[in-house]
């Protein structure tokens, strides 16, 4: 393709792109529109236009008038344009329209935005974040908490709630100078509704608009759909937003709890950190070119970390517009964390999976909400429960469990017979609709209580919920105990009670059922997730729009919420990366990733291994990645993996993406493919991941920067399966000061006939680790193993 010079006159091929979207906006206004993402191609922007921004609205315009002279700004076709994360914009087309811009050699790609899901206390002193001294090379918790005062972590999500007082800002100095960002105004939501605290929040709607029939502030959402109006401020009226928010970077609540459950101080994980709110999520959904947009826009205000526990599936990188956001705001030195997704047990279900942005999955608490069943048979059995309500008594009730008509199992709206239900106790299955909802149909049929059975796919992990009528979760084993109960006796009854809130389970962390696992299938030669954090029953603060439910039902008010989910872990590693920010400014991105990963652990609080919360089993770097995070060693490494943007190029180029494909992700008008990987795997990454195909034998390198202390000694202990050999060069490592590089080399070896052993296995010794010892830290990272036949399994 012939490039325009910047001082060339506009290129003759503008004349031919006029004339196309001129024609656009003259086609019949009947026919469907959706919203596209437009890459531009930058290198032929005429000279004439002084900023992106004015090349885009200019033609635009002009294009939009040709078909009406009198459209209003919130009927143009244009809805955002991008010049921070991207070079092009967002804009409401026909699919017609769409395919002739794709023809355009003006126009590097166009794409229908993409829809995302939101991955929907105690965590300080469960992740050591309340000990006094020792947390900060030798300074105390209040010196980083001051010097977190100037980091500001960015939240895309559903919005805030500003009146909660985890946003308060008692104690805390000016803004930043630097800060750029706003606080927007609209019916619901004050200009002076932000603070010291809350620094900064924003709405982002035009994509949800389009997609809901292009209705307005307070319209009705969702096409033939009936949702619930929303006012497009930053408001939550959802509580997922002001929960994260609050996670990351909350003040410190004294006697915080949900209806008495957790009762304590609440505090985020960098409680003197500012907070900025970008709500992009809405009724439908979280549209990508909103998303896009809210990114763009929190890169120029200048936050430091952005948090966003949301995504959808698994995409090439120049088609993921989280990825694309993500590495403009790394290349501006911007830590970018993601939740992995709700999708596991099953395998390969992760989302966010860019080797820039720290991918995050879930693992429980030391801290438990039981609740118990009381069958019949003189049989106790133990769950969980956050009911809080007057209970159903001492009495025992009947127990009912149908399969009769295929649905009344899980207690599916509408599935139950008021006339089999009243005044009795459900046995429901856990799948297919919320468990809550579960709860609220039983108690609609006039059930008294309700007993949430887990099946194969949840196993034996519980997940406690605020329910509307008495309820206990159980785990797998024992609901299957219940369901043959049920059907062993003519007369079963069950009376169900609560236990309130205990501390110091063992064992934990346990790994979350829920959480996704590996392996990647964007890139399978970078192991994912990056690490888990704590994701399930977490507290923190709640919109008191919505009760702790969420369901429309529920007219319960509450300033805190007790929640589970990636979307929850997300927020604890972006609180710690505002902590690492603090104490280490000159520290990129994938240097913060990297003290993160390396010095995670492994182990319980039993000092066992890792377990899964699906069955018990032990756990491995696809359901864990690096493994739990641990904030205090996380803060004093000793060695960080470093990677600087043209690594990251490189990697793309390695990926065989065409140019216009690699400069989708890199923005960068000039980049080139001078520098390629002949395997991405060679990308320094803090965690390897050994694909064993037609050759036997993969060698990788990579390079340790000392961050610790002047001189230090490194040896390496390698641990792995039997079945494949592994060798590192050298194996001993000399740093004389800080900032000294040096590389190592490690060859894996696939022993003859392991594969065949490997194929039937899904995990156990597929897995292996290599670490650098010194005599002040160890420096872990994770090693995955896959067969031709496991690669895309």
């Amino acid at each position: 393709m012939a490039m325009a010079s910047s001082s060339s006159p506009p290129p003759l091929i503008w004349v031919s792109f006029i004339i196309i979207f001129s024609c656009f906006f003259i086609s019949s206004s009947l026919a469907e529109k959706k919203t596209y993402i437009v890459h531009m191609n930058h290198n032929l922007k005429p000279t004439t236009y002084s900023s992106s921004n004015e090349w885009y609205t200019a033609h635009l315009q002009y294009f939009t008038s040709e078909s009406d002279t009198t459209a209003t700004e919130s009927e143009s076709p244009l809805l955002y344009t991008y010049d921070t994360v991207y070079y092009g914009f967002a804009v409401s087309l026909e699919s017609e329209q769409a395919d002739s811009l794709r023809n355009s050699d003006s126009v590097l790609g166009v794409y229908e935005d993409a829809v995302y899901q939101l991955h929907t206390t105690r965590t300080p002193e469960f992740l050591g974040l309340n000990t006094d001294m020792g947390l900060w090379t030798g300074h105390s918790t209040r010196e980083l908490d001051n010097a977190s005062n100037d980091v500001i972590v960015g939240v895309l999500d559903t919005g805030v709630w500003p009146e909660s007082e985890s946003f308060s800002d008692a104690g805390m100095p000016p803004v930043p100078a630097r800060w750029k960002g706003r606080c927007e105004s609209g019916v619901d939501f004050k200009a002076t509704s932000c603070n010291k605290k809350l620094i900064g929040a924003r709405s982002f709607s035009k994509g949800f608009r389009m997609a809901s029939g292009g209705g307005g502030a307070g319209g009705e959402a969702g096409g033939s759909t009936k949702k619930p109006k929303e006012n497009e401020t930053p408001r939550d009226r959802d509580g997922h937003g002001t929960h994260t928010a609050s996670t990351a970077a909350g003040s410190i609540v004294r006697n915080a709890s949900l209806l008495g459950y957790a009762k304590g101080t609440a505090r985020g994980m960098a409680p003197s950190a500012r907070v900025a709110a970008y709500k992009v999520c809405w009724a439908t959904g979280c549209f990508g070119s909103d998303i896009l947009a809210a990114m763009d826009q929190a890169i120029t205000d200048g936050v430091d970390v952005l948090s966003m526990s949301l995504g959808g599936g698994s995409s090439p990188y120049y088609r993921d517009t989280i990825a694309i956001g993500a590495f403009s705001a790394m290349e501006k030195g911007i830590f970018v964390s993601c939740s992995a997704g709700n999708s596991g047990p099953g395998r390969a279900t992760l989302a966010n999976v860019a080797p820039w942005i720290m991918t995050v999955g879930a693992g429980t608490l030391d801290r438990d909400f039981p609740a118990y069943a009381d069958l019949g048979n003189k049989i106790k059995y133990s769950g969980v429960s956050l009911y809080s309500g007057s209970g159903m008594g001492k009495k025992p009730l009947s127990l009912v469990y149908s399969k009769e008509n295929g649905t009344s199992n899980l207690c599916l709206p509408g599935s139950l017979e008021p006339a089999q239900v009243k005044g009795k106790v459900v046995l429901c299955d856990r799948g297919i609709n919320a468990r809550v909802e579960k709860g609220a149909v039983v108690r609609d049929a006039g059930g008294i209580g309700m007993i949430l059975a887990n099946t194969a796919a949840s196993g034996e992990e519980l997940v406690a919920d605020s329910h509307l009528l008495p309820a206990v979760a159980v785990g797998r084993k024992v609901g299957d105990q219940i369901r043959a109960y049920v059907r062993s006796t003519s007369n079963p009854t069950a009376v169900l009670s609560f236990g309130g809130t205990v501390l110091n389970i063992r064992p934990s962390p346990v790994v979350a059922a829920f959480s996704s696992r590996g392996p990647n299938v964007v890139t399978p030669q970078i192991l994912k997730p990056d690490l888990i954090g704590p994701g399930v029953n977490i507290l923190a603060a709640w919109s008191e729009s919505v009760g702790p439910t969420g369901l429309s039902r529920d007219t319960r008010k509450t300033q805190f919420n007790i929640m589970s989910g990636t979307s929850m872990s997300c927020p604890h590693i972006s609180g710690v990366a505002a902590l690492l920010k603090a104490a280490h400014p000159d520290w990129s991105p994938s240097a913060m990733k990297s003290a993160l990963m390396t010095t995670a652990y492994t182990t319980d609080n039993t000092k066992s291994p890792l377990r899964d919360a699906t069955d018990g089993s032990k756990s491995n770097p696809w359901a864990h990645g690096s493994g739990h995070v641990d904030p205090q060693k996380a803060l004093n490494p000793g060695l960080v993996y470093d990677i600087t943007t043209e690594d990251y190029i490189a990697f793309l180029c390695g990926l065989d993406y065409t140019i216009n494909q690699v400069q989708a992700v890199v923005k960068r008008a000039n980049v080139t493919c001078a520098k390629k990987f002949k395997d991405v795997g060679e990308l320094n990454y803090p965690s390897f991941s050994v694909l064993f195909g037609g050759n036997r034998t993969v060698r990788f390198s990579r390079e340790l920067t000392n961050v610790g202390p002047a001189r230090a000694l490194y040896d390496v202990v390698i641990g792995g399966p039997k079945n494949v050999g592994v060798s590192v060069r050298p194996k001993q490592l000399t740093f004389r000061q800080v900032g000294e590089k040096k590389r190592f080399v490690v060859t894996f070896v696939a022993k003859r006939g392991g594969g065949m052993r490997m194929s039937k296995k899904a995990s156990g010794d597929s897995f292996g680790e290599i670490v650098w010892t010194s005599k002040q830290h160890q420096v872990r990272t994770p090693v995955s193993y896959q067969w031709s036949s496991q690669v895309h399994g």
